[in-house]
Protein backbone atom coordinates (compact mmCIF):
# COMPACT_ATOMS: atom_id res chain seq x y z
CA UNK A 1 0.00 0.00 0.00
CA UNK A 2 1.32 3.33 1.02
CA UNK A 3 3.17 5.35 3.59
CA UNK A 4 0.32 7.98 4.45
CA UNK A 5 1.20 11.82 5.54
CA UNK A 6 1.14 11.82 9.60
CA UNK A 7 -1.14 14.60 10.61
CA UNK A 8 0.63 17.07 13.41
CA UNK A 9 -0.71 18.75 16.32
CA UNK A 10 -3.27 21.91 14.92
CA UNK A 11 -4.87 19.80 12.58
CA UNK A 12 -8.69 20.34 13.70
CA UNK A 13 -9.09 16.16 12.08
CA UNK A 14 -6.70 15.17 15.48
CA UNK A 15 -9.69 16.45 17.42
CA UNK A 16 -12.58 14.55 16.18
CA UNK A 17 -14.27 11.66 18.31
CA UNK A 18 -13.56 8.93 15.50
CA UNK A 19 -16.59 6.95 14.35
CA UNK A 20 -16.66 2.95 15.39
CA UNK A 21 -16.36 0.43 12.80
CA UNK A 22 -19.45 -1.35 11.69
CA UNK A 23 -17.98 -3.53 8.99
CA UNK A 24 -15.27 -5.81 9.60
CA UNK A 25 -12.64 -7.83 7.29
CA UNK A 26 -13.22 -5.55 4.62
CA UNK A 27 -11.18 -4.54 1.31
CA UNK A 28 -11.10 -1.00 3.17
CA UNK A 29 -10.52 -2.03 6.07
CA UNK A 30 -7.24 -3.97 5.03
CA UNK A 31 -5.90 -1.16 3.14
CA UNK A 32 -6.34 0.96 5.84
CA UNK A 33 -4.33 -1.64 8.41
CA UNK A 34 -1.77 -1.76 5.48
CA UNK A 35 -1.22 1.96 5.17
CA UNK A 36 -1.33 2.56 8.99
CA UNK A 37 1.63 -0.80 9.05
CA UNK A 38 3.15 1.43 5.99
CA UNK A 39 3.55 4.24 7.76
CA UNK A 40 4.26 3.31 11.09
CA UNK A 41 7.25 1.36 10.11
CA UNK A 42 8.60 4.11 7.87
CA UNK A 43 8.72 6.62 10.86
CA UNK A 44 9.53 4.13 13.41
CA UNK A 45 6.59 4.33 15.65
CA UNK A 46 5.40 1.97 18.36
CA UNK A 47 1.77 3.09 17.85
CA UNK A 48 -0.64 4.64 15.14
CA UNK A 49 -4.10 5.31 15.18
CA UNK A 50 -6.51 5.87 12.36
CA UNK A 51 -7.00 9.62 12.62
CA UNK A 52 -3.22 10.82 12.47
CA UNK A 53 -3.30 9.54 9.02
CA UNK A 54 -6.82 11.61 8.48
CA UNK A 55 -9.30 8.36 8.55
CA UNK A 56 -11.70 9.11 11.36
CA UNK A 57 -12.34 5.70 12.18
CA UNK A 58 -11.50 3.78 15.80
CA UNK A 59 -8.95 1.86 14.53
CA UNK A 60 -5.39 1.91 16.18
CA UNK A 61 -2.02 -0.64 16.15
CA UNK A 62 0.74 -0.53 18.49
CA UNK A 63 3.46 -2.72 19.21
CA UNK A 64 5.79 -3.96 17.03
CA UNK A 65 6.86 -7.76 18.80
CA UNK A 66 10.55 -6.50 18.68
CA UNK A 67 13.00 -4.15 19.85
CA UNK A 68 12.61 -0.80 19.20
CA UNK A 69 15.40 1.70 18.97
CA UNK A 70 13.07 4.87 20.00
CA UNK A 71 12.32 2.90 23.56
CA UNK A 72 15.10 0.65 24.16
CA UNK A 73 14.74 0.04 27.48
CA UNK A 74 11.40 -1.28 27.22
CA UNK A 75 10.30 -4.56 26.67
CA UNK A 76 8.65 -5.46 22.95
CA UNK A 77 4.55 -5.70 22.84
CA UNK A 78 3.14 -7.99 20.57
CA UNK A 79 2.00 -6.51 17.47
CA UNK A 80 -2.00 -5.25 17.86
CA UNK A 81 -4.52 -4.22 15.69
CA UNK A 82 -7.27 -3.09 18.10
CA UNK A 83 -10.46 -1.52 17.06
CA UNK A 84 -13.54 -0.20 18.45
CA UNK A 85 -11.61 -0.04 22.12
CA UNK A 86 -12.59 0.14 25.60
CA UNK A 87 -10.17 0.61 28.43
CA UNK A 88 -10.70 -0.21 31.66
CA UNK A 89 -8.17 0.65 34.75
CA UNK A 90 -7.91 -1.99 36.91
CA UNK A 91 -7.13 0.60 39.99
CA UNK A 92 -7.22 4.11 40.40
CA UNK A 93 -3.27 4.29 40.49
CA UNK A 94 -1.39 6.04 38.04
CA UNK A 95 2.30 6.74 37.41
CA UNK A 96 4.06 9.65 34.95
CA UNK A 97 6.48 8.72 32.09
CA UNK A 98 7.64 9.61 29.37
CA UNK A 99 5.58 10.11 26.18
CA UNK A 100 6.02 11.44 22.44
CA UNK A 101 3.99 11.40 19.56
CA UNK A 102 4.48 11.07 15.50
CA UNK A 103 1.67 14.18 15.75
CA UNK A 104 4.36 16.09 17.99
CA UNK A 105 7.11 15.63 16.34
CA UNK A 106 10.31 16.59 18.27
CA UNK A 107 8.68 17.27 21.82
CA UNK A 108 8.85 14.88 25.19
CA UNK A 109 6.41 15.35 27.78
CA UNK A 110 5.20 13.44 31.44
CA UNK A 111 2.12 12.54 31.18
CA UNK A 112 0.04 10.54 33.78
CA UNK A 113 -1.50 7.47 33.25
CA UNK A 114 -2.99 4.34 34.80
CA UNK A 115 -0.41 1.95 35.96
CA UNK A 116 -2.65 -1.27 35.03
CA UNK A 117 -5.70 -1.54 32.03
CA UNK A 118 -8.22 -3.98 30.68
CA UNK A 119 -8.51 -3.24 26.88
CA UNK A 120 -10.87 -4.70 24.60
CA UNK A 121 -12.73 -4.37 21.28
CA UNK A 122 -12.09 -6.59 17.96
CA UNK A 123 -9.10 -7.57 15.70
CA UNK A 124 -9.67 -6.57 12.13
CA UNK A 125 -11.65 -10.20 11.78
CA UNK A 126 -14.23 -8.93 14.20
CA UNK A 127 -12.84 -11.33 16.31
CA UNK A 128 -13.20 -9.86 20.69
CA UNK A 129 -9.93 -9.21 22.27
CA UNK A 130 -10.03 -8.76 25.70
CA UNK A 131 -6.12 -8.26 27.39
CA UNK A 132 -4.84 -6.71 30.96
CA UNK A 133 -1.59 -4.40 30.19
CA UNK A 134 0.47 -2.64 32.71
CA UNK A 135 3.81 -0.12 32.32
CA UNK A 136 4.58 0.38 29.10
CA UNK A 137 1.75 -1.74 26.95
CA UNK A 138 -0.46 -0.03 29.29
CA UNK A 139 0.94 3.44 28.81
CA UNK A 140 0.85 2.27 24.63
CA UNK A 141 -2.89 1.96 24.49
CA UNK A 142 -4.50 4.98 26.50
CA UNK A 143 -1.98 7.06 24.14
CA UNK A 144 -3.00 5.55 20.98
CA UNK A 145 -6.93 5.08 22.17
CA UNK A 146 -6.57 8.87 23.39
CA UNK A 147 -6.11 9.83 19.50
CA UNK A 148 -9.49 8.34 18.83
CA UNK A 149 -11.36 10.72 21.42
CA UNK A 150 -9.69 14.06 19.96
CA UNK A 151 -7.16 14.09 22.84
CA UNK A 152 -3.12 14.47 21.98
CA UNK A 153 -0.95 13.39 25.25
CA UNK A 154 0.12 17.31 25.97
CA UNK A 155 -3.57 17.63 26.98
CA UNK A 156 -2.94 15.27 29.40
CA UNK A 157 0.36 16.89 31.00
CA UNK A 158 0.06 18.48 34.20
CA UNK A 159 3.85 19.87 34.93
CA UNK A 160 4.64 21.90 31.74
CA UNK A 161 8.11 21.98 33.19
CA UNK A 162 8.20 17.86 31.93
CA UNK A 163 7.46 18.93 28.57
CA UNK A 164 10.21 19.95 25.87
CA UNK A 165 12.02 18.92 22.64
CA UNK A 166 13.96 16.03 23.05
CA UNK A 167 17.39 16.89 22.35
CA UNK A 168 17.29 19.29 24.63
CA UNK A 169 15.59 17.24 27.33
CA UNK A 170 17.75 14.23 26.26
CA UNK A 171 21.00 14.68 24.62
CA UNK A 172 22.16 12.19 22.49
CA UNK A 173 19.19 10.23 21.66
CA UNK A 174 17.82 9.96 17.86
CA UNK A 175 14.27 11.74 18.32
CA UNK A 176 12.78 8.59 20.59
CA UNK A 177 9.81 10.92 21.38
CA UNK A 178 7.70 9.03 19.22
CA UNK A 179 4.57 7.23 19.59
Amino acid sequence: MAVKEILKMGDPRLLRVALEVDTFDTPQLTALLKDMTDTMKHAQGVGLAAPQIGVNLQVVMFGTGEPNPRYPEEAPVAKTVLINPIIKPLSEDTEEGWEGCLSVPGLRGKVPRWKSIQYSGFDERGLPIQREANGFHARMVQHECDHLWGILYPMRIKDFTQFGYTEVLFPGLSDASDD
